[in-house]
């Protein structure tokens, strides 16, 4: 179910996000750089949930598109930092409006009370799905 509902989700963002040029996939790392969640292809890859391959190949997309430029940094030349250009800040700024509005839309007719309940129980999942996460890279390592 929650995995037919995030399918529903991601097509209404994506038609939503058509209109600034962006998939899925490359609005997210547009809106972690606009809030500073990451500044290079290992953290916005971390951010994401990504490997670094597929952040640089989407790196790539978004910088072909000017949504973003590679600035290598002066105080160590092996560090490579991603930065929003103009274009990049300015789609960026809409991204938050299109994702309340999808939300919003998948909301109607749930109380605050029920809000609430919906994201305490979602909040545990996504704590546990963390517990589980580390219990099995801890096993793993």
């Amino acid at each position: 179910m929650m995995s037919r509902i995030i399918n529903h989700i991601a097509r209404d963002v994506e038609c939503d996000m058509e209109p600034l040029g962006l998939t899925n996939a490359q609005w997210v790392p547009l809106l972690k750089l606009h809030l500073g969640c990451g500044s290079t292809v290992a953290e916005l890859a971390r951010e994401s949930d990504l490997d670094a391959g597929s952040m640089t190949r989407l790196l790539d997309r978004l910088e072909a598109k000017q949504l973003c430029r590679r600035v290598r940094s002066v105080d160590d030349r092996r560090v490579v930092h991603i930065e929003l250009t103009p274009a990049g800040t300015a789609a960026a700024d809409q991204i938050p409006a299109v994702l309340s509005r999808v939300q919003n839309a998948y909301l109607a007719g749930f109380s605050l009370e029920e809000w609430r309940t919906l994201q305490n129980l979602l909040g545990r999942m996504l704590n546990t799905a963390l517990t589980l996460r580390e219990s099995k890279d801890t096993h793993d390592n």
